[in-house]
Formats: C-alpha cells, structure tokens, sequence
C-alpha cells in the first residue's frame, strides 16, 4: 500500500468533521519505514479532527489536491517524542530543502508551534 507514495511530494489527508462530513488537505509528507509522517501547525484543524477521530483515507496527490494514486484507509495520532521530531525535521529537509527551513522561520515569526501526525497506512481503529 505504500508503494504509491514512492516519490511523491504530497499527500492528500481526509480528516472528517464532527457530522462526519470529509475534509481533504494536500500537505507534505516524509516516509520512514512502515510509517507517514506529517509536520503541521499543532492547533490546526487537521490536527483537531484528528485528535476526535484518528480514522483517515490518505493517497498521494498534485500541489492542490489532484488525486495521484488510489485512498486508503489509514490511522493518524499525534506524537510529541523529541526523537520522533527530530527524524521528521531531518527527512523534510532531505526531500523539500531550504523550503522547509523558509517556512520553519515564518510559522515561528507568527508564533505558532509545530506537531507531527504518525500514519499507519491500511489499518483502522476499532469502534468504540
């Protein structure tokens, strides 16, 4: 299931809303082994919805969204391990460049802080 993110920039996120109404979000993302990871503002919708309901559908995708692969269901959890964090930043950097340093300095002038989602693609949690 991830070899369609094999060399793709971005990765469409469907989070749902409390109504169960889908939100999709193309955003960056970094492979390390079995797992995605995603680095985004920590009060961030996204991150909001995901907190509620760790059930997504993730599939690689354009700049703006436009699907590249098939969706797949998938678990995301936020993390907060420093070392977790740390590998993240390291491989942004090895795949986007001095990009990810320019919006490291922006998101810190705006006084907003980082969080990293964990994705394990092909799983969902139970129904509780």
């Amino acid at each position: 299931m991830l070899k369609q993110f094999e060399g793709q920039n971005y990765l469409n996120l469907e989070t749902l809303r409390k109504n169960g109404q889908p939100v999709s979000t193309p955003v960056w993302f970094v492979r390390d082994g079995a797992l995605l990871y995603v680095r985004t503002i920590q009060n961030s919708g996204k991150v909001k919805r995901i907190r509620r309901n760790g059930n997504v559908r993730v599939m690689p995708c354009g700049r703006v969204g436009e699907p590249l692969g098939e969706w797949v269901p998938a678990i995301a959890r936020e993390t907060s391990a420093p070392a977790i964090f740390a590998r993240v930043r390291e491989l942004l950097l090895e795949k986007y460049g001095a990009m990810v340093e320019a919006f490291e300095a922006q998101t810190l002038a705006q006084g907003m802080a980082y969080t990293v989602l964990e994705i394990s693609v092909g799983e969902l949690l139970q129904a509780q």
